[in-house]
């Protein structure tokens, strides 16, 4: 964690509460495998904490906790009196998040930084007058990107999205050409593409076991029509890129890196060393509220093309390049100074969520070792030599060996309150705004359509603790103990 151990300083844990438990609906379970269903939470009813079959009372608030900036944190969480399938607050048992007041824990959770710098910073902004183009909180924020990332040129941006789109639209590619992208992914990485003006092909999962794209999937997907191909560093690992670049040589094509989940990661053996933000054409970052390291909205383009980095500048500024002169087609993607404070302020305390994610991972995997049916993801050997900012906590449910399907899972858990994700479900060619683009799935990308369904993402970063994943864990060997009570609970709903 070396680039991570260079920016240092202090960090805070704002928590609130809200939201509402999962509706009691029967989802697929056991082994009859694990099919599509809407997200968790989505229209729910709150579960109650009244206490269900052997449940009796909830236990009594346990002791405050103090935030690592010394405000006082929401009650602590205690694990409810568990003996059956029916105690589980799903079935009308007493939660284990939100109970006396607790928050509930979720995937992407701000992680907010030292106030008192980023007041000293807004103090700065208010003095100056300058709230955005291009003011000097942004430069400075650009050059500490440079400094971490190993690059000559970095370009703040409003979001990520909008920094895909300039990156592909400023590479001079053929318009309506077709660009490689994973399906495993978030939708926005396929909507840069089709707003920047050129065709979606999905490319699959390199394997059974992979969650990234491989030189050998994405070759596999070209055409020649084929002009760019944009993969993306999933988890907070870095993808082959070096074989990437390769390929993208070989075949002479541009290559973009979706680099969202990916801040302070350094390739491995697969990727000489260098730090993600320093492969391809350019690599685009995002600073969205729920990435580790956040601006609450933002983004940056990192690119040793001095060329790029100057029509980027451009295009991201209305295409001016003088007063009143406008040489070249262009948008509003300008990043503000006070995004660029909360994102210099941030900065400081990266290392400690790097720390804190670390340990988390390290927890649920001592914890979770051995359960049938669950299993952690790690990087393949070919992606395992890197560094990691262990952003997220992601594993596989395997519904038969488990006995409870995925989608069954996450709503236990958010009647728990505990609100895990199912990062990427269904894998953007199953979308509705992109049906067609895949004639055959099964065929055409069977690794996704298969991890598509099993993935889970868990909650860890500073709003989480060693307490929160020990009962996380600890409910999730309590549901696969009880899976076949579980499931016949379900039936008769």
């Amino acid at each position: 964690m070396a680039a991570a151990a260079a920016v240092t300083g202090g960090y805070a844990s704002e928590e609130a509460g809200g939201g509402a438990g999962a509706a009691k609906t029967a989802d697929e379970v056991g082994s009859g495998g694990d099919g599509a269903g809407g997200d968790a939470g989505s229209g729910s009813s709150a579960a109650t904490s009244s206490g269900g079959a052997g449940g009796g009372a909830a236990p009594p608030p346990p002791a405050a906790r103090a935030s690592p900036t010394g405000r006082a944190r929401v009650q602590a969480p205690v694990a409810p009196l568990r003996r059956t399938a029916a105690d589980l607050a799903f079935f009308g048992g007493a939660m284990t998040f939100r109970s006396g007041g607790a928050p509930p824990l979720t995937v992407g959770k701000p992680n907010v930084g030292d106030r008192a710098v980023f007041d000293a910073l807004m103090d700065s902004v208010w003095a100056s007058g300058q709230l955005t183009n291009d003011g000097p909180l942004v430069r400075q924020f650009e050059g500490r990107l440079c400094e971490l990332l190993g690059v000559r040129n970095a370009v703040c941006v409003a979001n990520a999205t909008l920094g895909l789109e300039l990156a592909l639209g400023s590479l001079g590619l053929r318009e309506g050409g077709e660009v490689i992208v994973p399906s495993f992914t978030f939708v926005a990485t396929a909507h840069a593409v089709s707003r920047a003006g050129f065709r979606v092909r999905f490319a699959d999962v390199g394997g059974p076991r992979s969650h990234h794209v491989t030189a050998a999937s994405v070759e596999a997907a070209m055409t020649d029509d084929t002009v760019a191909i944009v993969p993306v560093h999933l988890w907070g690992v870095a993808c082959e890129a070096r074989a990437l670049e390769a390929l993208a040589r070989r075949r002479g094509v541009a290559l973009v890196f979706d680099a969202a989940h990916a801040f302070l990661c350094r390739a491995g053996s697969a990727g000489d060393g260098r730090m993600v933000g320093a492969f391809g054409d350019a690599e685009v970052f995002s600073f969205h509220a729920t990435k580790f390291m956040t601006c609450g909205e933002g983004g940056a383009v990192t690119t040793n093309d001095d060329a790029l980095a100057a029509r980027l500048r451009l295009a991201r500024n209305f295409g001016f390049d003088g007063y009143d002169r406008v040489g070249s087609v262009g948008t509003n993607a300008k990043m503000s100074e006070l995004h660029a404070a909360l994102g210099l302020t941030n900065l400081r305390g990266a290392a400690a969520v790097v720390m804190r994610n670390a340990a988390n991972a390290h927890e649920y995997r001592r914890l979770l070792d051995g359960v049938p049916g669950l299993r952690l993801y790690a990087p393949p050997d070919e992606l395992a030599h890197g560094e990691r900012n262990f952003q997220y906590v992601v594993c596989e449910v395997d519904a038969v060996a488990f006995g409870l399907g995925r989608n069954a899972v996450v709503r236990l858990l958010e009647a728990e309150g505990v609100r895990a994700r199912r990062y990427f479900h269904p894998g953007v060619h199953a979308l509705e705004a992109y049906a067609g683009v895949c004639a055959d799935a099964e065929a055409e990308l069977p690794h996704t359509v298969a991890l598509s369904r099993r993935v889970l993402v868990l909650p860890t970063g500073l709003a989480v603790d060693k307490r929160e994943v020990e009962l996380v864990c600890g409910l999730l060997r309590f549901m696969h103990e009880h899976a076949a009570d579980i499931a016949r609970l379900f039936a008769v709903l």
